[in-house]
């Protein structure tokens, strides 16, 4: 983003290198160094993918086969153009011989497919040779997932693949083995060609690409300005900025570290400013920006997939995902203001905020997003389709600012990083189709299911709680959308088995594989913040966590009762529901921040946490309970406001 490079530190701390916060928590960041030449024939490389992705999504008629791999073979090719084999200071212009034999291989081999398609897919059986050929494959596929998305998933697939081999099939041929499974993994739609890079190559890829263009229009730029005169001049203004520019800016990126980095070099430096400790300020950042990622209308890469997953258009899923996502920011909101009440923080002055005139005749930048909105929510038209039009009206409204006007060369870099963008995401989804595809032949599935009903005992609470666990375990280490692929193909079934009702189930693992990039000890999104904080790592993302407590929450909720995502309910239902659930959320902020009115006693803390819970749940009973405490508690505070009582933290 061109805002990364921002650098607004106050006069006490060091500059921080955001380049190198990125390569270190981002592994998107860490590419090799191309200049001169090189760098154009990359760039125009890149911009091709993009410019071909966009031609076969909205024009080309191909058969499956043949689209996917095509796909692949460019992901390949272009993937280890841009990834090096290690981290670390890359050598200019350099790209070792092994690079260009594993680029080569792996491009052949999805190639070979493309040009064999017809014949591979009319054959049920495989030849030795094309064994050969999707070893290759899959194996060149595993070492560009290891550059550029990690080991975790890796270890994920290989202990999935040697189950497979060594114990998956009644075969007593290891040959026999070896071929069934490279014909599902490479050669058929239930391995890397499945569902994930199918919905990646159709949908995904538009919506990166718009997401490159609106960077180019500075809107991230304009999110974070907005924000600054809508809320700055209050208590805490630079932690509230920080929390509605990420939740506006999670509309259109997809990623926690790079919308951490990207508005925290802005938001940290003024909260630390303005009197909140380092920790707390790294947290807010890395909350809001985490949350980005559930904020419709685009929600990250993984909500696409969902949508595909269940059989629901899109435009109704954001729909169900906008309570929750308010739920979501209204906690993290409420939690940075009583911080700051409590604290005594104020707000940034009349000099230091934008004026608001100027900046509201730039609200056209958001056409393209409002367009976006309006297209999928009632265009009969495909949801890639609603993608190009909104980028043909983001390149338009570029034309009336001259400072980040689309010109020729802005193109082509939009292009090439909406390319760039690709890769990661197309890879883990490769990968996570391999995964998914083993868990379907193998009949692991049934396994995974008969053992989390027999811990769980038939109780549904238990089998949430214990996918709970797995979605933040796996998602220490893989990205949010491979993360949603595993869980939606293992544990989203068992709890629709259970009872939980199929989109709430898969909105279950979705919003825990998000929270795994602020839950220790492996919280990126955190620990990025903490790095242009100087702030202790582990109080950040445990900070960061009590923060971001909704996320914990609300998926419990909705699976116990479908309500707050739209399910079964009626409009009467819906409005008592937003209402008694913000009031719950404020109760529960309340409680975890030890702060109302005035500092609270533990067990008036106990009283608003539970009465928050309860308002959050929907139904009479538990609103009319949690009222009471809630209430309770507000009114006993204002008649004894005056009280001094002693700060306790959790």
């Amino acid at each position: 983003m061109a805002f990364f490079k921002k650098k607004v530190e106050p006069e006490t701390q060091e500059p921080m290198d955001l380049e190198s916060v990125m390569k270190k928590f981002d592994r998107e960041s860490n590419t090799r160094v191309w200049e001169g030449v090189p760098k154009i024939l990359v760039t125009c490389v890149l911009a091709a993918f993009s410019v071909f992705s966009i031609y076969v999504t909205l024009f080309a008629t191909w058969m499956d086969e043949i689209r996917l791999t095509t796909f692949m073979a460019f992901i390949m090719f272009i993937g280890y153009l841009v990834f090096p084999a290690r981290k670390g200071k890359q050598r200019i212009n350099y790209m070792p011989w092994y690079d260009i034999i594993l680029m080569l291989l792996g491009t052949g081999a999805f190639l070979y497919f493309t040009v064999n398609a017809s014949e591979i897919v009319k054959n049920f059986r495989i030849t030795p040779v094309e064994v050969v050929i999707g070893i290759v494959g899959i194996l060149c596929l595993a070492e560009l997932c290891r550059r550029s998305v990690g080991l975790p998933i890796l270890c994920v697939a290989g202990a999935l693949l040697v189950y497979a081999l060594v114990w998956g099939s009644t075969n007593p041929s290891i040959t026999a083995r070896v071929t069934e499974t490279v014909r599902v993994l490479f050669y058929s739609k239930e391995g890397i060609l499945s569902t994930p890079v199918n919905v990646c190559s159709k949908y995904i890829v538009m919506f990166i690409i718009f997401g490159a263009f609106l960077e180019r229009t500075g809107i991230a730029d304009f999110f974070i300005q907005i924000s600054n005169a809508l809320v700055g001049r209050f208590s805490g203004g630079p932690a509230k900025v920080a929390v509605v520019a990420s939740a506006m800016e999670g509309m259109v990126s997809g990623s926690s570290v790079a919308n951490t980095v990207g508005s925290g070099a802005v938001t940290i430096p003024l909260m630390k400013r303005t009197g909140y400790k380092p920790e707390f300020a790294a947290a807010a950042e890395a909350a809001a920006s985490t949350g980005g990622q559930i904020m419709p209308p685009i929600m990250g890469a993984a909500a696409f997939l969902m949508a595909e997953t269940i059989g629901m258009p899109y435009s109704n899923l954001v729909v169900k995902a906008i309570l929750p996502a308010v739920l979501y920011f209204a906690g993290v909101f409420i939690t940075v203001h009583l911080e700051a009440k409590k604290e005594g923080l104020r707000g940034l002055s009349r000099e230091e905020l934008p004026r608001l005139k100027p900046l509201l005749k730039q609200t056209y930048l958001l056409l393209p997003l409002i367009l976006l909105i309006y297209l999928v929510g009632t265009s009969t038209k495909s949801i890639a389709y609603a993608a190009a039009i909104a980028i043909l009206v983001a390149i338009g409204v570029s034309l009336f600012n001259k400072e980040h006007r689309i010109t020729p060369k802005r193109l082509l870099e939009a292009l090439a990083a909406g390319g760039q963008g690709m890769i990661t995401v197309a890879v883990a989804c490769g990968v996570a189709g391999i995964v998914a595809g083993i868990i379907g032949v193998t009949g692991l599935a049934y396994m995974l299911f008969n053992g989390i009903v027999t811990l769980a005992g038939n109780q549904i609470i238990i089998a949430l709680f214990l996918t709970m666990l797995c979605c933040i375990v796996l998602g220490m280490g893989v990205p949010t959308t491979a993360n949603y692929c595993i869980m939606a193909a293992t544990c989203a079934p068992i709890l629709v088995q259970m009872g939980v009702p199929m989109v709430a189930a898969h909105f279950f693992v979705f919003y825990f594989g998000i929270v795994a990039d602020l839950t220790p000890p492996v919280a990126l999104a955190a620990y990025a913040g903490a790095a242009i904080a100087q702030a202790n790592p582990m109080k950040t993302a445990v900070t960061s966590t009590k923060l971001a407590i909704g996320a914990f929450i609300v998926p419990y909720v909705f699976a116990l009762n479908p309500a707050m995502l739209f399910v079964d309910t009626n409009a009467w239902e819906v409005v008592l529901i937003c209402i008694t659930s913000l009031i719950g959320m404020c109760g529960v902020a309340a409680g975890l921040e030890g702060y109302f009115l005035r500092n609270m006693r533990w067990y008036e803390r106990i009283a608003t946490i539970i009465g928050g819970l309860l308002l959050i749940y929907p139904g009479l009973v538990t609103d009319a309970v949690g009222i009471m405490l809630v209430g309770g508690v507000l009114v006993y505070e204002i008649f004894t406001k005056k009280q001094n009582i002693p700060k306790v933290a959790i």
